[in-house]
């Protein structure tokens, strides 16, 4: 855990991510609820099939704002404990590339937090993934939308 505290862990990690780890770090006695989101990647999107995805960051910024976005989900909810952590480089089919994880005396507070910090980790923190299509082609998308033009 490179940038782990007690109660929170945040990091770019170039290897897979083990979502038993990820619970085992969250799992904490005074939590009612564990609400952890693993993103996967999917082998088809609109249509077009992927062979593989790849993300690059801006990794100082990266880090920064993820840390920024565990502050305001502490401010909101009673985030107990607090996990982002993302995957850079290749990731194949079916493989996890992100996690966003809490843990709160209550699960409502649970689910919305997780919600929260996944949502805004994919709107906000400079991480890019270039998909790698069947057909050849790639495109670079930033967020959970992809681009007009099919790429190059």
């Amino acid at each position: 855990m490179a940038d782990a505290h007690e109660n929170r862990w945040v990091e770019l990690l170039p290897g897979s991510l083990d979502t038993g780890t990820v619970f085992k770090f969250l799992r904490v006695a005074r939590a009612g609820g564990i609400a952890m989101f693993a993103g996967t990647t999917r082998q088809w999107t609109q249509g077009r099939e992927t062979l593989r995805l790849e993300y690059e960051s801006y990794e100082p910024m990266a880090l920064k704002v993820m840390h920024e976005l565990l502050d305001e989900a502490e401010k909101r909810w009673p985030v107990l404990r607090g996990c982002l952590l993302h995957r850079l480089g290749k990731v194949p089919i079916a493989e996890v590339s992100v996690i966003a994880g809490v843990a709160t005396p209550h699960r409502a507070d649970a689910f919305e937090a997780a919600r929260f910090l996944i949502d805004r980790l994919k709107s906000q923190v400079p991480i890019w993934k270039r998909e790698h299509w069947a057909d050849g082609l790639t495109d670079w998308i930033m967020g959970d939308t992809l681009p007009e033009a099919d790429g190059a």
